[in-house]
């Protein structure tokens, strides 16, 4: 019979023996590493990484933030994954630093409105804030634009004249609210000439037959103290044919050319130049408006001198502030051989009306041939400066 040998009780009990001497034995073991060399790290004791602190500034429930604060929203560890900022359902536009820890806004806001800002970080991280801007002292917008009546053609060289309501000190702050863009490019700038007037004038003629887009984004822009925009506003200008006047005061004579071909050319009678008062402008002139009839009144003049007058003129084409207009007279026996007028310009009846009928507000008018330079600021005599002279007056240069 076989037999099967059995482990002695006496093994076991060294086997049992060493494990526990080995268990119990292990040396270098000290307070700050419990578990000896070698020992895997015990993962309960891990540090989480801290979560993300976002921060937002205006701080939440402020009431009278200046609109044209920056919203600033910053991640003190961590990237920052999605700012909103918001007026109801309009957003204030902002941009990311490189490494998306911080949001500033890039606009101004809208006074008198409340604000909403939520943030998120990468992490998952969260914030929120609200606050109020303050209600202006002086509101501040556009009062009108000139030339934009809605369906009206104007002419190459029209400038765009803006008034304001108040008088602004923040020209700069102003100026870079606004905006002008055309169809067919072209430089241009800017000129103030007041404290409530900025005019923009192109470095060229405009080019015909397109439009011209004014914007005006001055909502939460400071014109002065206690002085924020209130309103934007968009006009958009039509710029027709580019009809041009030729005068020549010698020749007694003058030519109209549209889109660069002659469409009519007309016997006048300029000023007589008697004195500087009678003596046409020579330089660039552009059309200011025209009426039928236009009452003319000599200037300092009272009734009983020789040279005063005062009548009712048809088809008056107006082209300066000293009172010059192309207009209809029938003295057809001085047009194209003297000058006999007061300073304007006599056409015959017929072809003064049919100047009145073409003409656009802003058209070209080049009178040569006097000695008496039409002033930049008679009226609207801003192609007398040089682009250079023009833009120097910007509040940007």
């Amino acid at each position: 019979m076989r037999h099967r040998r059995l482990r002695t009780p006496l093994a076991a009990l060294a086997l049992a023996t060493t494990t526990v001497l080995v268990t119990a034995c292990s040396t270098g073991t000290s307070p700050k590493d419990p578990a000896g060399p070698g020992a895997a790290p015990d993962t309960a004791a891990t540090t989480a990484p801290a979560a993300t602190q976002i921060k937002i500034s205006p701080v939440q429930g402020s009431k009278t933030v200046r609109p044209d604060k920056k919203v600033v929203v910053a991640a003190s560890s961590g990237a920052l994954e999605e700012v909103t900022v918001q007026t109801g359902d309009r957003v204030l536009q902002g941009d990311f630093n490189a490494e998306r820890t911080r949001w500033v806004s890039t606009t101004p806001m809208e006074p008198a409105s409340d604000y909403t800002v939520s943030a998120r970080a990468v992490d998952g991280t969260t914030a929120a804030s609200a606050f109020r801007t303050l209600k202006p002292k002086h509101e501040l917008e556009v009062a009108d634009v000139t030339p934009a009546i809605k369906g009206e053609k104007v002419g190459i060289g029209a400038p765009i004249i803006v008034t304001f309501n108040q008088q602004i000190a923040n020209k700069a702050g102003v100026e870079k609210a606004l905006k002008v863009t055309s169809q067919k490019p072209a430089q241009g700038a800017w000129r103030w000439i007041n404290d409530t007037t900025v005019i923009y004038r192109t470095a060229k003629f405009w080019q015909p037959h397109q439009k011209v887009t004014f914007t005006a984004r001055l909502k939460g822009v400071q014109g002065g103290k206690d002085m924020y925009g209130v309103k934007d506003m968009t006009k958009v200008i039509q710029i027709g044919p580019a009809q041009i006047s030729t005068i020549d005061t010698r020749k007694h004579k003058m030519i109209v050319k549209r889109d660069g071909k002659v469409v009519q050319t007309m016997l006048i009678s300029a000023g007589k130049a008697s004195t500087r008062e009678y003596t046409t402008t020579s330089g660039v002139h552009l059309v200011m408006g025209k009426a039928n009839p236009e009452r003319m009144i000599s200037p300092g003049r009272k009734k009983g001198d020789p040279d005063y007058y005062d009548l009712m003129i048809k088809h008056a084409v107006r082209f300066s502030n000293s009172g010059e207009y192309v207009h209809a007279l029938n003295n057809v026996w001085a047009q194209g051989r003297q000058n006999v007028s007061h300073g304007c310009i006599n056409a015959r009846p017929d072809q003064a009306k049919w100047f009145y009928d073409q003409v656009q507000r802003g058209d070209v008018i080049t009178i040569k041939g006097t000695d008496r330079e039409m002033e930049w600021n008679n009226g609207w005599g801003f192609w007398q400066l040089s682009f250079k002279e023009w833009r120097s007056g910007s509040a940007l240069t």
